[in-house]
């Protein structure tokens, strides 16, 4: 069987160490960095299939490390889940930067495995932005209105399904009613990454958009969150017995 792929990021040996013994090194390749700088090379060279940073590292913290994953047309689809305190402002930082998920300090093993199997399952990753399909409006500087479906969505962003793409970094104004709740998101996002038509980076993705969510709000945040967690659920399966518990 093809051992998943585990990066785990801090500059604190013994948290590292803690966090690798939560896994059956009979099933996973756990690889480990020390800084947000090393998870970035470590992601690109092993394209793991899921991360976990911590916020604060040396060279470069975790959301930043997060952010140039999120960016990476070959890294966009794997789960980061950032360790951190339960502050406002760093919830913020992380969320803002493309996170799929987050877990607090002082670290819990019940919560990091509840995390991990939202994403991961014994033969193969669930992708981290999960397959929903939400019809999105947007703007582009308050004057040509667009609506295009999404093909996936996580609490950082979308992926939107688009013959019409548009330049990197292009700031958009999104509007979406999320499935179920019926809760409306209006928010600020901008263009992070292209499928092009004719050129994709992506084969298995039609051509169209990442899209990065640039001003979300907490409770935003957290209905997307429960949305998303709401389909993992449905999806896992009965008997997850691939981690330690």
């Amino acid at each position: 069987m093809k051992k998943e792929k585990v990066l785990l990021a801090d500059d604190v040996e013994l948290f590292l160490e803690l966090e690798k013994s939560f896994f059956h090194l009979d099933r996973f390749d756990i690889f480990m960095a020390r800084t947000g700088k090393e998870a970035f090379e470590v992601a690109v060279s092993e394209k793991p299939d899921i991360i976990f940073l911590d916020l604060y590292m040396p060279e470069m913290n975790g959301d930043e490390a997060c952010q140039k994953i999120k960016s990476h047309p070959e890294l966009s689809e794997i789960p980061v889940i950032m360790v951190t305190h339960p502050d406002e402002e760093e919830l913020e930082r992380c969320y803002q930067n493309g996170c799929d998920d987050i877990l607090f300090k002082p670290l819990k093993r019940e919560q990091f495995l509840a995390a991990a199997n939202t994403f991961l399952e014994s033969s193969h990753r669930l992708a981290p932005r999960v397959g929903t399909r939400v019809k999105v409006f947007y703007e582009i500087e308050g004057e040509k209105l667009f609506a295009n479906f999404t093909v996936n969505m996580s609490t950082g962003g979308v992926f939107l399904e688009s013959e019409e793409v548009l330049p990197e970094d292009t700031p958009l104004l999104m509007e979406f009613i999320l499935p179920g709740g019926k809760k409306k998101v209006r928010c600020n996002g901008k263009v992070a990454w292209r499928n092009m038509p004719g050129k994709k980076q992506v084969e298995n993705l039609p051509a169209g958009m990442g899209i990065q969510f640039v001003d979300l709000k907490l409770e935003e945040m957290d209905a997307i969150r429960q949305y998303l967690q709401t389909i993992c659920e449905k999806n896992l399966p009965k008997e997850a017995d691939f981690l330690r518990f």
